[in-house]
């Protein structure tokens, strides 16, 4: 990873060093953006097709010097406001001013997103729905790290799996979190091993925003976006601005446990705003929580500090080069007797993550329209890990290193749009159960559990056109995966096609329909969660692949209604969305039985009938005033094999046929806000192995049995108030999540409960406190 930092500085210094330099010009533009009577304060103001722009400051004014000459669309745009644009002309040593009046964009229908096809686009203009979760929802729903902030996404709901070792997973209209492609500024370099923690790992303050895009449509960026993309995009340096906040909170009823996260941003941009940097860190201490008393915690204990940075500089007119990096610690432990070495509790899970990640891209506008980008991110997982009941043979270490170099063309013409580009990622993996000196003195020397090479070359393109009032975005990515395994020497090779096909039909301004078709894979390689994913005194568990494993393929189908009337009583958006994915050879578990150590292997295997998952997704946003809004989601789904699986049950596990959640905001005045949250669980099927387990009467081991969970509501409150300290801001916040504790009451208890069998909302009642201090708070 040190090469890699020292790469990415010394690339970054040369293209700055050897940067054409330019004649000044004199030419200059100032002016102001407004929204009525009021000055919208850190908007973006650049020139179309160069790197030149600026951000207004705290009074909404700004200024761009030394131009180049010539014609240029000067552009205007901020959160919350439709974009403007303008003509204009620049000469040498004339200065002008440019001033924009700003419409409110109320509903986010002129909001600029890019996960749909690659390309920035209008999200009302896009073929492909998406999902905008924008940095001021994370800090209206109190939502420390991008985990809890998910579950406000409609289709979307993260779930905690295990009491010792909180492994959350998100799911995605339905389907387990291998399904979900993870990106991180469009880059799939999240890798499977930082992704079984790693929603967990990415504070709210590292975040500008998260955009989703839900169903196959975006196989467009390779192999597990089966249910869907959640790409995340870092904050840029575009004003000098700081912010340090504190949060405390107090968790749970029964000996609550205590919560504290700190975190900083500071952000300098040079005066002629041609190079920038951001710096960002964060630290949360988390106290284990045990809920039912038997001295094992039902939440694990976290402790994480997080420090990155990003920057840009723009070389010239033309071209701009972006990069970041960041290391992110983590240790967190569950089970009984936190504070003794693992292996002298009863139960203990416990991981220490280093994650080391970095990234840069070079960006250079061809013609007025369009774009070349060059990029290659890399990230190292490195994991000591502890899973067991005693004993020193529980000890591992897990390596994880994966990388992706690509390069985007993308053209832009009257009706269309054209994007194609190439990809390589590289992945390695190695879990290892380290040696040790057992009871009688003897060495057991280090054992591979998994020795996984992975590389997939792949190639995609999109092609969107405007036909009148239809839209249509064809596009296609080829892959040739192989995946070698280093202990047996065996090779996996493949070659997928993955087409799609969107439609968006504008039957009026204020009504859209959307249809799209798209087939989806995933490679039959060894899954990083797969490795020790729970233990108890009498259980252990690992997941292996069948030999015969193979590709699993997918074929998925999604419609749309999208209707946002004009009315008297305020502004209203509906959006209904229609999804439907066939698995072919889908992925599935079979448990198997312990053996006399309590060691368990659950087998993934090709179910060769099939499975099909389907359903509806609702949301409707209500706005009648600038003081409120409100915005809820109702999912109804329904996953299934063809044919029964283990209990004789067809249904997928932990997953509810019904979820959604409701978010309200009521801003008074520019000091005060208040809000409100909710989230709604249904009942699902939930596996359970524990005391109360039926018993073989054979073996004398659990063999069992599955149950139903209850329903569960959540709902949250925050208030808070921002005060004005003489060019910088104080704000003062409190509240509570999960006001009436609705959370799980029949959880295992003891050395040999199931840890796995936990359900519901991932907290139990929480009270918190926090303030912030900045001069540009979301």
């Amino acid at each position: 990873m040190k090469k890699l930092s020292l790469m990415l500085i010394a690339l970054s210094i040369t293209v700055c060093l050897f940067a054409e330099k330019k004649e000044k010009t004199d030419a200059n533009i100032f002016g102001h953006v407004v929204s009525g009577s009021e000055h919208i304060p850190f908007a973006s103001v650049f020139l179309k097709g160069t790197t030149i722009g600026v951000s207004t400051d705290q009074t909404g004014h700004y200024r761009l010097l030394n131009l180049p000459e010539g014609e240029f669309i000067i552009v205007a745009k901020v959160v919350g406001f439709k974009p403007e644009e303008k003509k204009i002309t620049i000469k040498k040593g004339k200065t002008i001013e440019v001033n924009f009046n700003l419409t409110e964009d109320i509903l986010g229908l002129e909001e600029v997103v890019v996960t749909g096809d690659r390309n920035e686009m209008n999200r009302k203009e896009s073929p492909v729905i998406v999902n905008a979760i924008p940095a001021k929802l994370l800090t209206q729903t109190q939502s420390i790290t991008i985990c809890e902030g998910l579950n406000f996404c409609p289709g979307l709901r993260v779930e905690n799996n295990c009491q010792n070792c909180g492994f959350t997973q998100l799911r995605m209209n339905g389907m387990e979190g291998p399904y979900s492609q993870i990106l991180i500024n469009s880059r799939p370099i999240f890798s499977g091993l930082a992704g079984v923690y790693g929603l967990e790992f990415i504070p709210d303050n590292m975040v500008e925003r998260i955009e989703v895009v839900r169903g196959g449509g975006s196989a467009i960026y390779g192999s597990n976006a089966i249910a869907g993309t959640v790409n995340v995009i870092l904050k840029d340096p575009i004003a000098n601005s700081y912010e340090f906040g504190y949060d405390v909170a107090s968790v749970g009823t029964n000996s609550p446990a205590l919560d504290q996260g700190y975190k900083a941003n500071v952000s300098l941009v040079s005066d002629d705003h041609k190079s920038g940097i951001t710096l960002y860190a964060f630290h949360r201490k988390k106290q284990g929580y045990d809920d039912n008393g038997d001295g094992f915690t039902e939440l694990g204990r976290i402790n994480n500090t997080t420090f990155g940075s990003r920057f840009f500089h723009s070389v010239d007119v033309k071209s701009k080069i972006n990069a970041d990096i960041y290391i992110i610690k983590e240790e967190r432990r569950g089970g009984d007797n936190l504070d003794r070495p693992e292996h002298e509790s009863q139960i203990a899970e416990s991981l220490k993550h280093t994650v080391r990640s970095g990234s840069i891209s070079y960006d250079r506008f061809l013609k007025s329209k369009n774009m070349l980008s060059v990029f290659f991110s890399a990230q190292e997982v490195d994991r000591d890990s502890y899973y067991g009941a005693g004993g020193l043979e529980n000890y591992g270490h897990t390596n994880s290193f994966t990388y992706v170099s690509g390069a985007t063309y993308k053209a832009q013409f009257d009706k269309s749009n054209f994007v194609i580009g190439l990809e390589h990622k590289g992945e390695k993996l190695e879990d290892d159960n380290l040696g040790f000196t057992d009871e009688l003195g003897e060495y057991q020397p280090t054992t591979i559990i998994a020795d996984q090479k992975m590389n997939i070359s792949g190639g995609y393109a999109q092609y969107d056109y405007r036909l009148n009032a239809f839209k249509f975005a064809l596009g296609i990515r080829y892959d040739h995966y192989n995946i070698k395994n280093g202990a047996t020497e065996d090779s996996t090779k493949g070659d997928v096609l993955s087409p799609r096909v969107n439609i968006l039909f504008d039957a009026t301004e204020h009504l859209q329909f959307r249809a799209s078709y798209s087939k989806g894979y995933r490679a039959p390689q060894v899954f990083d969660e797969d490795l020790h994913i729970t233990s108890s005194e009498s259980r252990r568990i690992t997941i292996v692949n069948d030999a015969d494993l193979e590709q699993e393929t997918s074929h998925s189908f999604l419609g749309s209604i999208d209707f946002h009337p004009v009315t008297s009583i305020g502004d209203i958006e509906f959006l209904a969305e229609y999804f439907y994915t066939k698995l072919d050879n889908p992925f599935a578990t079979h448990y198997g039985d312990p053996d006399t150590q309590g060691n368990v292997i659950y087998t993934r295997y090709n179910e060769t009938s099939g499975a099909t998952v389907q359903g509806v997704n609702t949301e409707i946003t209500y706005i009648p005033s600038k003081k409120f809004n409100l915005i809820a989601s109702f999912t109804f789904q329904s996953s299934k094999y063809n044919e029964p699986q283990d209990f004789n049950s067809k249904e997928f596990f932990r997953s509810p046929e019904s979820y959604g959640y409701i978010n309200m905001l009521w801003t008074p005045n520019k000091k005060w806000k208040v809000s409100l949250t909710g989230n709604y669980t249904g009942k699902m099927k939930v596996p359970y192995f524990g005391t109360e387990a039926a018993i073989d009467p054979v073996t004398g081991d659990p063999i069992g049995e599955l149950r139903e969970s209850d329903e569960f509501f959540e709902l949250g409150f925050k208030l808070s108030r921002s005060i004005k300290l003489n060019g910088t801001s104080l704000k003062l916040y409190a509240g509570v999540k999960n006001l009436f504790n609705s959370y799980q009451d029949d959880f295992d208890t003891g050395a040999e409960r199931d840890p796995a069998y936990i359900y519901g909302p991932g907290s139990p009642r929480t009270i918190y406190f926090g303030l912030k201090l900045g001069n540009m708070f979301k």
